[in-house]
């Protein structure tokens, strides 16, 4: 498996013993999917990332987010992640997205907090467009979501893994090519 890592990322408290704190505002935001990723769901709490915002990317199902003047993002940081879970978030959010730190605003007391989040790499992207939403994606895309996610991390279990990126769009163009059955 191989892993990036960010030189000089530190360790953040979270309360409850030391780990990472990681703001997620898509996929991640389902719990089924961080199960499926993490083999648990860690404790989280409501925030709002400001100076960003939620782009649909077209063609595909999950968000992407870019620094943008006067707008913000509510998710969720999932606190206390280690640094085996961390490699898994990394590989799971592939070359689309670079891991960075910023800071948010906890939802409960307004607190700041330094956390990493995934910042879309292609900041020129043509593919970005409007605002991606939680809800309509739960509704129309979770379930496949949740299949593809499974998929991954079988597939992360392989010697020579296919990126996210690759199960993915391989994941979604056999459910395109399946004849419709009621």
């Amino acid at each position: 498996m191989s892993v990036k890592v960010n030189c000089g990322v530190g360790v953040v408290s979270s309360g409850g013993g030391e780990g990472h704190n990681v703001f997620v505002y898509g996929s991640l935001l389902a719990d089924e999917v961080v199960k499926i990723l993490l083999k648990r769901v860690p404790r989280s709490a409501s925030a709002t990332l400001h100076g960003f915002h939620r782009f649909k990317i077209k063609e595909r199902v999950y968000p992407a987010i870019l620094p943008l003047h006067d707008k913000h993002v509510t998710g969720r940081v999932l606190l206390g992640i280690s640094g085996p879970e961390l490699d898994i978030l990394d590989e799971f959010e592939d070359v689309e997205y670079t891991r960075s730190d910023v800071e948010v605003s906890l939802k409960d007391n307004d607190e700041k907090l330094q956390v990493h989040t995934y910042v879309w790499s292609n900041q020129n992207d043509p593919n970005l467009y409007g605002e991606w939403d939680f809800e309509e994606w739960k509704q129309a895309h979770v379930n496949d979501f949740v299949k593809m996610t499974d998929g991954f991390m079988q597939e992360l279990e392989l010697p020579e893994s296919k990126p996210r990126v690759q199960t993915y769009e391989s994941f979604y163009n056999q459910a395109k090519d399946k004849p419709f059955e009621p």
